[in-house]
């Protein structure tokens, strides 16, 4: 059988909103991150890749997804660097522990300036877990 995960991207109003959804939290993660990256038009130059080590704790779901996502923005920002591929472990609903791997940054859109707290809830559902996520941009 077959698990679902993904994004797509919402109508918002003034900002960016992104549905995600994934059979677990460290899926969700990853799915969350690709679905920021893609709304942003993040495109990464070939070869000399990077790698990142990232420990993050939260008080729960909600924060450890801000905070990472958050994280991943400062490092595009800082450091234009952006990531592909993801192997991330979640312990508790509250410690995160990723290996990040990608490259530079060749090509960006638009800029994504904050992960908000706007009506931020991951839900469980029959097929695992989803939120929606606003982007302040």
């Amino acid at each position: 059988m077959k698990t679902e995960f993904g994004f797509r991207e919402l109508p918002h109003t003034a900002d960016w909103e992104l549905e995600v959804w994934a059979p677990d939290l460290a899926t969700l993660l990853e799915q969350a991150a690709r679905g920021m990256y893609t709304l942003s038009g993040m495109r990464l130059l070939a070869g000399s890749p990077q790698e990142r080590s990232i420990a993050l704790h939260a008080a729960d779901a909600e924060g450890l997804l801000v905070n990472f996502l958050t994280e991943l923005l400062w490092v595009e920002q800082e450091e234009g660097l952006g990531f592909d591929d993801f192997a991330i472990t979640v312990e508790d609903q509250i410690n995160l522990r990723a290996e990040l791997r990608g490259s530079a940054i060749a090509n960006l859109d638009k800029e994504i300036k904050a992960v908000t707290y706007h009506n931020l809830a991951v839900e469980t559902t029959s097929q695992g877990l989803r939120v929606n996520i606003v982007f302040d941009v």
